[in-house]
C-alpha cells in the first residue's frame, strides 16, 4: 500500500534561501570553498522568485564550522568582510549610512541585531561636531526593539527615522530561522532583497526593502533557532547514517578503536531498504514528507517549538561582534 502525507498545511520554517532552492532547478548560483569556509551566491530573478516565495535579488550565504575557535572566527571575518564589500557601494565617506539591529534584546536568540548595533563604531555625530576623521563612514545606528514591547510595526518606525535622516543605505541585521540544524549558528545570508521580520517563526511582519523605504536596503542575517520538527526530522536522518556507517564499519578494527567519531564526514551511501529495514514505514517517506508527518504529530498538541542551542549567550556575543567587526573595517577603510 502506498503512503502518502499532506503537504498543502505545512509550511517551511526556514528564512535561508539556500534552502528554499536546494530542491528547485534553474536558478543562477554560484559555490567556492575558501579554506573551510563555504560561500554559495544565487541570484533570484522574476520567474524563480515565484517559484520559491523569495524576494527578486542577489543572496549570499557563508558556511562554516564555528566561530568559537580564534583562528576560524578570523578567517570567517576575511570572507565576512570581503563579501560585505561587494554588497556596500557608496560614492562618498560622507553619505550615511543607516544600521539597524532587528529584534529582541531580552531573548538572547532574538538578541543578534541589538548587540550587533553595540558593536558598531557610530560617528553621524562626530559629522555633524566636525570632529570626525572624514576616512570614516557617516554611520547611525538604531534598535528598534519589537512590536510586543512598542507597539508599533518595526517598518514604521524605520521609515520615520529614513524620512528624516535620509540615510544613502540601510544595513538590517536580524537572527533567523533555519530548518537544519548544522546551519544553526554556522550560516551567514547577505541580501539586498531586504527582510520580513519574524518570518522564520510564523510572525511575519511588514517588510522592509528598497520597495517601501525607496532607500536600497542590505539584510545580514544568521540562523540561531530551529523547531522541534527540525530537530526530530534531522535525529532520524542522523540515525540512518549511523545505521548505514556502523552496519558497513563494524568489524573494520579502526572502528572498533575510534570514540565519537564524526561519521557525518564521511561519504556514506544510503540504500531506500536501508531505511526501511531501520523506520519500516516512515524509513520510505522523503524529507518533506517526514517533516510533514512530524507537524501533524507534533503542531495539534502544541510540541512544535522553536529551540535555540544552550550555549546560545555565548555564541551570539561572538556572532554579533564578528558582524560589529566586519562592519567596522568595511566603513573605517
Amino acid at each position: 500500500m502506498k503512503h502518502e502525507v499532506d503537504l498543502a498545511n505545512y509550511n517551511l520554517r526556514s528564512d535561508l534561501l539556500i534552502e528554499a532552492t536546494e530542491n528547485v532547478d534553474g536558478l543562477i548560483s554560484k559555490k567556492r570553498s575558501i579554506g573551510n569556509v563555504s560561500v554559495t551566491e544565487i541570484v533570484v530573478d522574476e520567474e524563480s522568485s515565484k517559484l520559491i516565495d523569495k524576494k527578486v535579488g542577489k543572496y549570499v550565504t557563508i558556511e562554516f564550522e564555528d566561530v568559537t575557535d580564534t583562528t576560524n572566527k578570523n578567517k570567517v571575518l576575511k570572507v565576512l568582510t570581503d563579501e560585505l564589500k561587494t554588497f556596500i557601494k557608496l560614492d562618498s565617506k560622507e553619505d550615511l549610512v543607516l544600521v539597524i539591529g532587528l529584534g529582541n534584546d531580552t531573548s538572547t536568540p532574538d538578541s543578534l541585531g541589538p548587540l550587533t548595533i553595540d558593536a558598531v563604531e557610530v560617528t553621524n555625530h562626530l559629522y555633524e561636531l566636525g570632529v570626525v576623521d572624514r576616512n570614516y563612514q557617516r554611520v547611525a545606528a538604531i534598535t528598534p526593539s519589537v512590536m510586543g514591547k512598542t507597539g508599533l510595526e518595526t517598518s514604521m518606525i524605520i521609515k520615520s527615522i529614513a524620512d528624516s535622516i535620509k540615510p544613502k543605505l540601510i544595513i538590517v541585521i536580524d537572527s533567523l530561522a533555519s530548518n537544519a540544524l548544522e546551519r544553526l549558528n554556522k550560516t551567514i545570508q547577505i541580501t539586498d532583497s531586504g527582510i520580513f521580520p519574524g518570518s522564520g517563526i510564523g510572525n511575519r511582519r511588514k517588510e522592509i526593502s528598497i520597495d517601501t523605504l525607496n532607500i536600497p536596503v542590505i539584510a545580514i542575517g544568521i540562523p540561531t533557532v530551529v523547531d522541534a520538527i527540525t530537530i526530530v526530522s534531522d535525529t532520524i536522518n542522523y540515525m540512518i547514517k549511523h545505521y548505514v556507517y556502523a552496519k558497513e564499519n563494524i568489524d573494520k578494527p579502526k572502528y572498533k578503536l575510534m570514540i565519537n567519531h564524526n561519521y557525518l564526514k564521511e561519504d556514506i551511501h544510503i540504500k531506500e531498504e536501508d531505511k526501511e529495514s531501520l523506520l519500516g514505514l516512515v524509513g520510505k517517506l522523503n524529507g518533506s514528507e517526514l517533516k510533514a508527518l512530524l507537524n501533524d504529530v507534533l503542531t495539534p498538541i502544541g510540541y512544535n517549538l522553536i529551540v535555540t542551542p544552550n550555549e546560545i549567550d555565548y555564541i551570539i556575543s561572538l556572532l554579533s561582534h564578528l558582524l560589529g567587526q566586519a562592519l567596522n573595517t568595511i566603513f573605517s577603510g
